[in-house]
Formats: structure tokens, C-alpha cells, sequence
């Protein structure tokens, strides 16, 4: 029985961990293993709402252990530590709990075919201060980190009668720091519902700075100033080309060598490969820690091994490389299954091609701005409104029915609507 392991539980990592299983697994034609360091998994561009507390992520969170047992395959908690290609092994760090009392001991697990979806963390491009000062929406704990100061922030306002200002810096101007942005504003009339009459957008000091020359750059310039203008309108002060050169516990120094202050910063700047994957097992690495794939999404220098996901640097034939967002690790984790499945049956693999289906970008309540791409249209299609928010809350359906099937995902639908009824608009506690 052909050993399949599975790193990393992100959207790629568990998508096709679920696929496996349902069908290898079930069948008993392979053993299916996911391994990831936590116990839960959230589809990650939605932590900005976690953040902010419009999303309650104790309901929207999927257990591993649940969703193994449910699509015939086995979860393992831990972090991955080491790559014994020779004996085709890897080996799990020891788990330990807060009060470094021993849980689980490091252990090894055997495979045939290996993947790693390990996806990736924000990259501080070693700018001082960054690390110790400001919050990076990398994970759930760093989502309630955020929200737990914010709400610390808007307390001490309400506690003054509203009297001054809450400051909020947000570096990076894609997709996260923009929803972030807007999310902010929709958050703080929120709580003006819920008691806090005296706060309101005009509380609210969020500056937005992107060292390029404009918000978005993945998107095309009509898209991107549209976004522009609506987090104007909102109040955000959106900075165009102005780097961050330094971070500390009073705000953020530009290049320029102005200090914008700042009670809460988050860095949303770009991303890396975590770093121990710098050359792992000696499999080709490149400048950000990516593993550098061939087109079949097998590492360049050992054909069992997989990367899909953030942490593949994948070329396609015009050059350029697959970006980092959650339509192409789910892709990736469809191009992996074949192949994985075409290998054990001793067939050709197919390269694994990008299809860019274009980019959507949710504003909170206030709009959601974006194009289509692809086969929808010849070229492409700008949308933005009610359409566009529809096309955005499809994606991560698309995500779930990925995981649960069309009728489980419909139930988790009628659930969510629901909860709309009987829950608050912001998680309060």
C-alpha cells in the first residue's frame, strides 16, 4: 500500500489530503497521513475578518482530527523538523504544552510519496523593529492577538468619552491590508450598535502605506484606484510610495524620515517560505525559501516529493511563476491528485498550468471590487458591487465543497444564515 503524507493543512495541504482520502484512501489503495502543527484549519484570507471580529472563527474553524476520521485518512499534530530523503522519512518536532511539559514525542513517519504544503509567513525583509513591534495576519493566534488589542483600544476610548483617537498603521497594500482597512470601519460602526455610542469612523486613524505606486498592484489600475477611492471615502489615509524603514513601539519611520504613530501596526508586506526550509534535505530552494518545482509540481531534485501551494516556486512556460494566492493552491492540490494518482499507476504525469480566474477584493460591507478572467469572458471582465460580492463569498464556497461535497456545504450555508439571525454582527468576547 503506497504511503502518501501530506505537510501542512492550509487550503492546497487539506484539499488534497480530503481527495485522497475519499478515494485511495476509502478504496485501502494507499495510506493517507496529514501532518499540521495545529489542531484546526481556517481558510486563511479570511483572518482579516477574524481579526476584526466580524468572522467567529470557533464556528467557521474545521477540526483535522473530525474531518480525517470523516474522509478515510489519518491526522498527526506536529511540526515538520527534518527530511530524510535516503530512507524516505520525515521527522516530527516534540510537542510540549505552555508549561513546557512534554505531550508528544518527536517521531518519524515513512512515506512513498510526500507533499509539502507548508504555505508561508510575512516576510519583514529584516526592516528594524518590525518583528518585535508589529502583528503579521498570518494565523488565527495573531488574528486574536489583533483583536484582543484593538478591543483593549477601543475601550480605552469609550472610557474617555470618546475623546481622541485610535491609531492604526497597516504596511502593505494587497489584498490583506486593503480588507483589513475596510473591515476596520465596518467594526467600529458595529460596536457603535452595541453600546458604544461615542465611537464612530471618525474615531478611527488608519493609515494604509504601500511602498509601490499604488494599492494592489495585482490588479488591474482601474480595479486598484476604485479600491483606492472607496477606502478614501471610508476615511482611510491611503499612502502610496512610502517605505517603512523602520518599526517601534510608538509607530513607523518612512524612508523620507517622517514618524507616523501608531498604537497598533500590522505588516502585510510580502511573503516568504518559512525559514527553515532554507535548502531542506538539500532540495533546491530559491531567494524567499520557496521550493523550486518542475512543472509537474515534483521537486527538482527528487521526483517524490510534491510542493503545492505558497511554498512552490512553480515557472510556467512564458516565465513568469505562479503568485501565492488561494485559486492556485487550490489548483495546485487538483494538478497534484492526478499526478500523485497517474505515478502509483505508473502513467505520464501532465504539467500543471495556471489558469488565472482574476482577483476579488471585499471592502467589508461597503463594496467588493475585482476582475474576472479566464473563460468567462475573452479578455477580461471588471465587476464591483453586489455581483463582485456574490463572486467573492463563491470562492471560499468553492473551498468548501472542495472539503465537504455540494450538500454538507449547502447545509453549512442555511447554518451561516441562520447564525446571522440569532449571533451578533461582531464576535463580542
Amino acid at each position: 500500500m503506497t504511503r502518501i503524507v501530506v505537510v501542512g493543512g492550509g487550503a492546497g495541504g487539506l484539499e488534497l489530503a480530503t481527495k485522497l482520502g475519499r478515494t485511495l484512501g476509502r478504496k485501502r489503495r494507499a495510506e493517507v497521513t496529514l501532518v499540521d502543527r495545529k489542531t484546526s484549519h481556517l481558510w486563511k484570507p479570511l483572518l482579516h475578518e477574524v481579526a476584526t471580529g466580524s468572522l467567529d472563527e470557533g464556528v467557521d474553524a474545521l477540526s483535522y482530527r473530525a474531518h480525517a476520521k470523516n474522509h478515510h485518512f489519518d491526522f498527526q499534530m506536529g511540526s515538520l523538523n527534518a527530511i530524510d530523503r535516503d530512507s524516505k522519512k520525515i521527522t516530527l518536532s516534540e510537542i510540549r504544552d505552555e508549561h513546557d511539559e512534554l505531550l508528544i514525542p518527536s517521531r518519524e513517519i515513512e512515506y512513498d510519496i510526500l507533499v509539502l504544503a507548508i504555505g508561508s509567513t510575512s516576510n519583514d525583509f529584516n526592516t528594524p523593529g518590525v518583528r518585535d513591534h508589529c502583528i503579521f495576519l498570518d494565523s488565527p493566534e495573531q488574528a486574536h492577538l489583533f483583536r484582543k488589542e484593538m478591543n483593549n483600544l477601543f475601550l480605552k476610548l469609550h472610557a474617555h468619552h470618546g475623546e481622541g483617537k485610535v491609531d492604526i498603521a497597516i504596511v502593505g497594500g494587497g489584498a490583506t491590508g486593503v480588507e483589513l482597512s475596510a473591515e476596520l470601519h465596518n467594526a467600529i460602526k458595529e460596536l457603535h450598535t452595541y453600546g458604544f455610542e461615542d465611537l464612530d469612523s471618525s474615531k478611527l486613524n488608519i493609515n494604509l502605506l504601500e511602498a509601490g505606486e499604488r494599492i494592489l498592484p495585482a490588479l488591474p489600475t482601474r480595479i486598484s484606484g476604485a479600491a483606492h477611492n472607496e477606502l478614501v471615502k471610508l476615511g482611510v489615509n491611503v499612502r502610496t510610495q512610502t517605505m517603512v524603514t523602520q518599526a517601534d513601539q510608538h509607530g513607523l519611520t518612512t524612508k523620507d524620515g517622517e514618524h507616523i504613530p501608531a498604537q497598533l501596526m500590522v505588516w502585510a508586506a510580502g511573503i516568504k517560505a518559512p525559514d527553515f526550509m532554507k535548502d531542506i534535505a538539500g532540495l533546491e530552494t530559491n531567494r524567499i525559501n520557496q521550493l523550486v518545482v518542475k512543472s509537474t509540481l515534483q521537486a527538482t531534485r527528487d521526483e517524490n516529493v510534491f510542493v503545492i501551494g505558497d511554498l512552490a516556486s512553480c515557472q510556467q512556460a512564458d516565465g513568469s511563476f505562479v503568485p501565492p494566492r488561494a485559486q492556485a493552491a487550490h489548483q495546485m492540490a487538483s494538478r497534484a491528485y492526478n499526478n500523485i494518482v497517474a505515478k502509483i499507476n505508473d502513467h505520464d504525469l501532465k504539467d500543471y498550468v495556471y489558469k488565472d480566474h482574476g482577483s476579488l477584493v471585499s471592502l467589508s460591507r461597503f463594496s467588493t471590487v475585482g476582475s474576472l478572467m479566464g473563460n468567462l469572458t475573452k479578455g477580461s471582465m471588471m465587476i464591483e458591487g453586489r455581483i463582485a460580492r456574490v463572486v467573492y463569498i463563491s470562492l471560499y464556497r468553492m473551498h468548501l465543497v472542495a472539503l465537504h461535497g455540494c450538500f454538507k456545504t449547502g447545509l453549512m450555508m442555511l447554518v451561516g444564515r441562520i447564525n446571522r439571525v440569532l449571533r451578533p454582527n461582531l464576535k463580542l468576547h
